[in-house]
């Protein structure tokens, strides 16, 4: 899964990868193996390199805060689809807005209906993907002029989902 995540005022890009507690985590250039467990709600236990070190991990307004070794990260993280969402997979213009699957997934709800009145926020579609469920809402005020999806049905990146105009 792709993040964005912003680290003392700068923008960094972070890959985690694998399963079953080793994950391969890329945080820009740099590659690090880690084993990691949760042993508690909001706690974890790393093993990095040679390392053994305790984390915990909360949330409070919107921004994730890491505790490890005694210092404190503060850590705002942008989910791949939402950043997906932001640059590339809900576009809208003046107008309106083509909602596009910015991932492979299956349709779970969708929330409007052909001539409903929408406004920005208001929810589209809830889309799974990788055993989550993701919601993608309406960027721009208008009318839903089309629907090119169904709940249950399976998706593909670059579908267009939702048509507002």
């Amino acid at each position: 899964m792709k993040f964005e995540a912003e680290v003392a005022g700068q923008t960094v890009a972070v890959e985690v990868s694998g399963e079953a507690g080793r994950y391969r985590v890329v945080v820009g250039d740099e590659a690090i193996l880690v084993d990691g467990r949760a042993v508690g709600e909001g706690i974890w236990s790393l093993l990095i390199g040679s390392g053994s070190h305790l984390a915990t991990v909360s949330e409070e307004d919107g921004v994730t805060l890491v505790d490890v070794d005694g210092e404190r990260h503060r850590i705002r993280l942008e989910e791949e689809t939402r950043y997906i969402i932001r640059t590339r997979g809900g576009k809208a213009g003046a107008g309106g807005q083509v909602l596009k699957a910015p991932m492979p997934g299956k349709v779970v709800v969708v929330e409007v209906s052909v001539g409903q009145v929408v406004a920005p926020g208001d929810g589209l579609i809830v889309l799974e993907a990788m055993k989550m469920e993701n919601e993608f809402r309406a960027a721009v005020a208008g009318t839903v002029k089309e629907i090119r999806v169904a709940a249950g049905q399976a998706v593909n990146p670059g579908d267009t989902l939702v048509v507002i105009g």
